[in-house]
């Protein structure tokens, strides 16, 4: 298993106590999307990123934070979601690969065949699932949770949803390490905007500051798919800044770097998992050019892509994970 990151390239210091285990083909393909009735548009396609073809953006944070479990000698994380999460089936699944043991808290959310079939799926994982319905019993729960499922007097390592904590930020700061390497290498022109969701934000604050660090200037906008959590600019910097600051108590150098970060709550609609009729014809566009999209995450985004204004070279990161 490769266990070297760009990240361990550029900073070889943080290596020793910043353990990373490469769990996908890298780097992700990217190439330009015609006929869409914008000028200039690419997509990085993290879909299909993981073993097998299998997991999306979560594996990339998977990557930092399962190696960094095993570090701490912990045997179990304990994490939530909800009832048709990619997250918790992408932890328990790849956990399994590390003898880590997954236990999730599940929130409800609207309710369809997708949802249906990824619950059928997460039955099947292996994992511990607790059936918490809200967010205020799933705060409530949480003590006892991770009582109950303490080895040897040694509670679970927490992980928050989406598996946004500061190291799991470092997944995309990987990521925007790696899309800096394909424009030196004329894969594509600099990104104007990289567009993608926004569901717990890591995947957003780790590319803005893996942009920073890299050199480029291209401006990330983070779709807000998700109204459970508080997402705003702020919210997203500060996590960027926490995870700035983790490499640097691990050994990193570098100057403060400046976050070029936005968000928009546009393409919302009614709330976490609730169709919108936009989300709805960015699939059918999508399409169209051989993408695709899942209604709850990057339908939404690719919305945005479509109709915000937006000055290119534009780059939508697909982050689609679980087909089958």
């Amino acid at each position: 298993m490769d266990t070297t990151a760009l990240l361990h390239e550029r900073f070889p210091a943080i290596a020793a106590t910043l353990p990373f285990a490469r769990l996908g083909v890298a780097p992700t393909p990217v190439r330009e999307l015609t006929g869409l009735g914008r000028n200039s548009l690419w997509c990085k396609d993290d879909s299909r990123y993981g073993h097998g073809g299998w997991g999306g953006n979560k594996v990339r944070k998977l990557e930092w934070l399962l190696p960094e479990a095993r570090r701490r000698g912990v045997r179990t994380v304990f994490t939530v979601g909800a009832t048709g999460t990619n997250w918790g089936l992408a932890a328990a699944l790849y956990g399994r690969e590390f003898g880590i043991d997954t236990v999730l808290a599940l929130i409800d959310q609207p309710e369809d065949e997708h949802v249906r079939q990824q619950l059928d799926r997460l039955r099947r994982s292996g994992a511990t699932l607790h059936f918490t319905r809200s967010k205020p019993r799933t705060i409530a729960a949480a003590p006892w949770l991770m009582l109950r499922h303490s080895r040897s007097l040694k509670p679970p390592y927490y992980l928050p949803a989406g598996g946004s904590s500061p190291i799991g930020v470092l997944g995309y700061v990987e990521a925007a390490l790696e899309l800096a390497a394909q424009v030196a290498a004329g894969d594509l022109p600099e990104p104007r905007h990289i567009v993608t969701a926004v569901g717990s934000g890591g995947t957003v604050a780790g590319l803005a500051l893996g942009c920073a660090l890299a050199g480029l200037r291209s401006h990330v906008l983070g779709v807000v798919v998700n109204d459970t959590l508080p997402l705003g600019v702020r919210d997203l910097t500060g996590l960027a800044g926490r995870a700035a600051i983790v490499l640097r108590k691990r050994g990193a150098r570098f100057e403060p770097p400046t976050l070029r970060l936005d968000t928009t709550r546009a393409y919302l609609g009614a709330g976490y998992g609730h169709p919108t009729p936009e989300a709805a014809g960015a699939t059918d566009v999508a399409a169209s050019a051989g993408l695709q999209l899942e209604p709850v995450y990057t339908a939404k985004a690719f919305a945005a892509v479509l109709s915000a204004e937006l000055d290119g070279p534009v780059l939508f990161l697909n982050t689609y994970g679980p087909r089958t």
